[in-house]
């Protein structure tokens, strides 16, 4: 009988073997599984990140979209962005740089051709109301109608050409009001910041003016006498103080700045600063909306959105109106003002370097980065064209005293 074995003990013994199979199988399967895991990770640390190729840390990485769009390669397992860009990349990129360009000569022509024509059409219609073309100029001029056509004009420009180039890129209009991280508290610092920035670029505004005053020359037309009634007044207050604010952040943050910051968010940020300044006409006026819109073209890459530049835009236009309200006042009035002011910029200095020593500072590119913008975008006639015109215009607008 010992020589047969026990069929309790073959099943047993069978069972472990089965135990001790199913236990290698899932040693094996978990080996198997931490092993793709390193290699998922591996590939992952060797290829782009779609929204940070450049793997720029400076950079607002949420703000300047896919990059594959540009670079297709993107998605190949592996691929890194080289130093010298290829053809494909140059010419999708270069496009971008282009529809900004685009956009900007659209908005100087259109806004020039229809204030030619609204006001032709107006005084038109005046003259043949009232018979005769005598005064009607005047007219026009001490009323709230050009005013009124100013205001119309870049409100239609504004929203319709950024419009135009957003489609025309792809950019959602949702993605730039779509805000992060943004706080009432932070809004206070950003207008108080904004105000010390403002009272650098009066003061170099008025240095400017006074080096051309001593060539015979002003950067300021004389327009007393301008829309002097007080619907004229209140139609200029509620364009300044409102309108222009939100329809040139949705043009120069919403679309321009994003169109341009596509490789290169240091670059967009200067380039559609310049922009923005030449589009206000004057040196004095550069000077201001040149180092404003550096500071509005920071925020909205931070929060990704134009809502915080708005915000800002506003509080400096109607800080700027009421200054200029309460210095017709009086002597004293004036001083008090510009004395609240000065106290206010002294905290604005504060809040700045409060701002900064949080790490915000202006992004920083890296060598390929360099390579994607002056470059590209100089390569770019309608980029290019775009500003020979405005600074054309800027110059002629210089009055000989």
């Amino acid at each position: 009988m010992d020589e047969f074995i026990n069929a309790d003990e073959h099943r047993a013994e069978v069972s472990g073997y089965v135990r001790e199979i199913c236990g290698l199988k899932e040693t094996i399967a978990e080996k198997d599984r931490q092993l793709n895991n390193k290699n998922r990770e591996l590939l992952k640390s060797i290829t782009s990140d779609k929204k940070n190729p450049f793997d720029n840390p400076t950079d607002y990485k949420k703000f300047s979209g896919n990059y594959a769009e540009i670079q297709p390669r993107l998605g190949e397992p592996g691929y890194k962005i080289p130093m010298e860009i290829d053809e494909v990349e140059f010419r999708n990129l270069r496009r971008q740089y282009s529809i900004g360009g685009w956009c900007v000569i659209f908005h100087f022509i259109a806004s020039i051709i229809m204030s030619v024509f609204l006001n032709l059409g107006i005084k038109s219609v005046i003259t043949i109301i009232h018979g005769e073309e005598t005064g009607v100029a005047d007219y026009m001029y001490g009323s709230s109608i050009l005013v009124g056509i100013n205001m119309l004009v870049f409100l239609f420009c504004n929203i319709i050409v950024a419009k135009i180039g957003m489609n025309w890129a792809g950019i959602k209009s949702a993605s730039i009001i779509r805000t992060r991280d943004f706080t009432f508290g932070k809004g206070f610092q950003y207008c108080i910041i904004a105000l010390f920035l403002w009272m650098i670029s009066v003061y170099a505004g008025t240095f400017a003016e006074t080096i051309l005053n001593k060539f015979g020359m002003t950067a300021f037309a004389d327009q007393e006498g301008l829309g002097e009634t007080p619907i004229a007044l209140a139609v200029g207050y509620i364009y300044t103080c409102i309108i222009a604010p939100i329809t040139e952040e949705l043009f120069y943050r919403g679309m321009l700045l994003k169109v341009f910051s596509r490789a290169n968010q240091r670059f967009a940020i200067f380039a559609s600063a310049i922009f923005f300044g030449l589009a206000h006409g004057n040196v004095a006026q550069f000077i201001l909306a040149l180092i404003l819109g550096v500071f509005l073209a920071q925020i909205t890459m931070k929060h990704n959105s134009i809502i915080p530049a708005i915000v800002v835009h506003i509080f400096i236009n109607t800080l700027s109106t009421v200054t200029g309200l309460v210095a017709d006042i009086s002597e004293t009035a004036s001083f008090i003002s510009m004395l609240v002011l000065l106290i206010l910029s002294l905290l604005g200095i504060i809040l700045l370097l409060v701002f900064r020593s949080d790490g915000n500072r202006l992004p920083a590119p890296t060598p390929q980065q360099h390579r994607r913008g002056r470059a590209v975008a100089t390569s770019s006639l309608p980029f290019l064209t775009a500003i020979v015109i405005q600074v054309i215009y800027m110059a002629y607008t210089l009055k000989f005293n």
